[in-house]
């Protein structure tokens, strides 16, 4: 999976700051800890962060009005709202400013970690082997496909496999089998191993 993602964590409990922080960088994550939500909130728009964990309950600026700042200059980061006392108020504000998840301390690390690989996965960030294979056999089948300039009706005609078939193999939301490989790369006039690319 790629790791090479940077999470802010932004709590004024040092503790948690160093737990999170412990446990996100063992999974592989670049993790940086603010326990002011001033200086986190410079730090956010300075850098570029995939995901900031951010505790509502904040000295100074609320994690609330943290989150209103950082959506005037950035409506794509990944936030993750954690609050000891949920309330249904912060709830639908989170929501208004698109936050990723609303986690209920104390937190089920299991659950914080789904939650963190879902919110990765959605973005295209967080992609398995398996997964990135895909991808690169269905852009390889689609760029050669592309070059001798056949529709993937006339694809169908050639490997016997339906256009839909192969319309999902090209964008990787289904697997070739190896008979469908071979089929495809007769088709092609080229060899198999040419599908894999870099693999």
């Amino acid at each position: 999976m790629s790791r090479d993602i940077k999470i802010l964590i932004v709590d004024d409990d040092q503790d948690i700051c160093e737990y999170m922080d412990l446990l996100l960088s063992q999974q592989g994550y670049r993790v940086e800890t603010r326990q002011d939500s001033a200086a986190a909130l410079e730090l956010v728009r300075d850098s570029e962060f995939h995901v900031v964990v951010l505790d509502i309950m904040m000295p100074g600026m609320s994690g609330m009005e943290m989150l209103e700042e950082i959506r005037k200059f950035d409506s794509d980061i990944a936030i993750i709202i954690f609050t000891g006392n949920p309330t249904v108020d912060t709830a639908v504000k989170s929501m208004k400013f698109n936050v990723s998840d609303y986690i209920k301390k104390p937190f089920d690390i299991d659950e914080f970690t789904q939650s963190l690989e879902k919110i990765l996965r959605d973005k295209g960030l967080l992609i398995d082997p398996e997964e990135a294979l895909l991808i690169e056999i269905g852009k390889n089948i689609r760029r050669r496909r592309k070059a001798q300039e056949l529709t993937l009706k006339q694809m169908s005609r050639r490997t016997g496999l339906s256009v839909s078939l192969l319309s999902q193999i090209e964008r990787a939301e289904s697997s070739a089998s190896v008979s469908s490989l071979f089929k495809l790369a007769r088709a092609l006039d080229c060899p198999v191993t040419e599908f894999f690319g870099a693999y």
